[in-house]
């Protein structure tokens, strides 16, 4: 395209920030001083330069980038009412002059902090030796100061309603600042860390060329619409009229598009009927009988812990179980009943074992399905969502999907169990590095984890498996060897996804749901 056209397909925008290089062609213009020539909002500006640079029209001479810190709405929070750390150290200088027992639980409740808080908090004093942690699990001031809480306080009060250069705090402080600033996985942080970009732009052979053009014929208003006013007054003539370009692209348009994991899950659906393997089903809120119980989980195991399990709050409890499935269970519990086995040797509560749980494992729906009767040999699976209290990361999540299955049969062995599990890494995965690694379940003896290597988060485990014991299947009504397993299939996902952040299996972003594709 030559000068000529070029100009004519300038648009007026652009045709601005031209215009304030003619006085001197070979100026370097800092973006300011761009923007108060040109008289452009700063949005404006930014897209005219965007197309000036590209149709080369227009350089980058230089570029800085300047780490800027303020507060968040959390950081102003804490000028106003102190930071987590602050008020633990707090607590426990008033727990010390009162000569009172001060536990994380009563910090909690006199302070309103969340555990990751108190923790934290915690954590941080124990090492600079401003806090113990005594008998009892009890904090106890050693009165000594806490150069992060007083570092922190004067940030705060430094930072409260205006921003600086980051550079310009001492080394000590950039540090704190650095580990206590908003971050993917981090959000609760008082400080925030955004880059400054200053640039300063100039002419380029052609931007010369075409600056010296316009400066010759003179900038035109232009017009996008030929009117009765232009050509009864003959004003046109002095006028510029828009171009159109008809080999410009036209407007893309999206059409309508699974999302790229509910692509993933039909995808291992499909390849797991074409298996052979017929779909279980159940419920998201489960007894405990059933999710735990049944699977012979002692009834004082940690895993049933609130901490580890969401319970119900209305109703708490089912208002029957099945029989003779508890009674089986329960003497399984209590002393092997039928099964061969010693059992667990305590009281079996059948009032727990009516307890509300949101479902914690997809295994609770292979224990429904080997108490109604299974087809022998059987092959069953089921894409169950399972809820677990953990703290979200990368590669952890409060709710994600397992997917569950067993296979019945006379011939079936341990054997039977690796082979199907390094089938499922290698094609629903798509994993080219797979590991088996020993492990303990209550409900199965032997035992194993599958790993597979993530390109970028290096291995990771995709879930358990093992052969039933028979303090699950016989009192279920099984004779025959069952082999069970449940994957993770959020992680399978991320590896068949390209994806290293958990959270973005669930993303709303039309952009990355429109770009991710898997290869499965």
């Amino acid at each position: 395209m030559d000068i000529s056209s070029l100009i004519d397909s300038l648009h007026p925008l652009e045709v601005k920030v031209l215009s304030t290089f003619v006085a001197d062609p070979s100026a370097v213009l800092p973006t300011e001083q761009l923007a108060q020539t040109s008289g452009l909002e700063p949005s404006q500006l930014s897209m005219a330069v965007e197309w000036l640079l590209a149709k080369s029209l227009l350089t980058v001479e230089t570029e800085t980038v300047t780490p800027i810190v303020s507060l968040t709405k959390i950081g102003e929070l804490y000028f106003e009412k102190y930071a987590p750390i602050e008020q633990v150290l707090s607590a426990a200088r008033d727990a010390a002059t009162t000569g009172k027992r001060l536990t994380i639980q009563d910090i909690q409740a006199r302070e309103g902090l969340e555990p990751a808080e108190v923790s934290g908090a915690i954590g941080q004093l124990k090492k600079e030796g401003a806090l113990l942690i005594v008998q009892g699990g009890c904090l106890e001031s050693t009165g000594r100061p806490s150069p992060t809480a007083e570092a922190i306080r004067g940030l705060l009060q430094q930072l409260h309603g205006t921003t600086h250069e980051l550079q310009a705090f001492p080394e000590a402080h950039r540090q704190i600042i650095q580990d206590h600033a908003v971050k993917r996985g981090k959000a609760k942080e008082p400080f925030r860390i955004d880059d400054r970009v200053a640039r300063s732009f100039k002419l380029s052979a052609a931007g010369t060329e075409a600056a010296q053009q316009l400066s010759a014929q003179g900038v035109l208003e232009e017009v996008s619409q030929l009117t009765p006013e232009l050509l009864k007054d003959g004003s046109w003539r002095t006028k510029r009229f828009r171009k159109y370009t008809i080999s410009l692209r036209a407007p893309r348009i999206a059409p309508g598009k699974k999302h790229p994991y509910r692509e993933f899950l039909d995808t291992v659906k499909t390849k797991l009927v074409s298996m052979g393997f017929q779909e279980m089903r159940g419920p998201l809120v489960e007894t405990e009988f059933w999710n735990m119980d049944a699977l012979f989980m002692p009834q004082f195991h940690p895993a049933r812990d609130i901490h580890d399990v969401y319970f119900v709050k209305e109703p708490k409890q089912a208002s029957s179980l099945a029989e003779p499935f508890v009674s089986r269970v329960a003497q399984a519990h209590q002393d092997g009943g039928v099964t061969g086995s010693t059992g667990w040797n305590y009281a079996f509560d059948v009032e727990r074992a009516r307890r509300l749980v949101l479902r914690s494992q997809g295994t609770a729906v292979s224990a429904h399905t080997l108490a109604a009767q299974p087809a022998v040999p059987g092959k069953y699976f089921s894409i169950a969502r399972c809820f677990r209290y953990d703290q979200v990361d990368a590669t952890h999540a409060t709710d994600f999907f397992q997917v569950e299955g067993i296979v019945l049969g006379e011939d079936i062995n341990f054997r039977t169990l690796l082979g199907l599990l390094n089938l499922f890494a290698r094609e629903v995965a798509q994993a080219k590095e797979v590991k088996f690694l020993p492990a303990y379940f209550p409900f199965t003896e032997p035992s194993v984890e599958l790993h597979v290597r993530h390109p970028k988060l290096g291995w990771m485990e995709l879930g358990g498996a093992g052969l039933f014991r028979s303090e699950v299947t016989l009192p279920l009504g099984v004779t025959v060897p069952v082999i069970a397993w449940g994957l993770g299939l959020d992680r399978m996902a991320m590896v068949a996804l390209g994806i290293h952040d958990i959270r973005e299996l669930f993303t709303d972003s039309l952009e990355l749901i429109r770009s991710t594709k898997g290869d499965f």
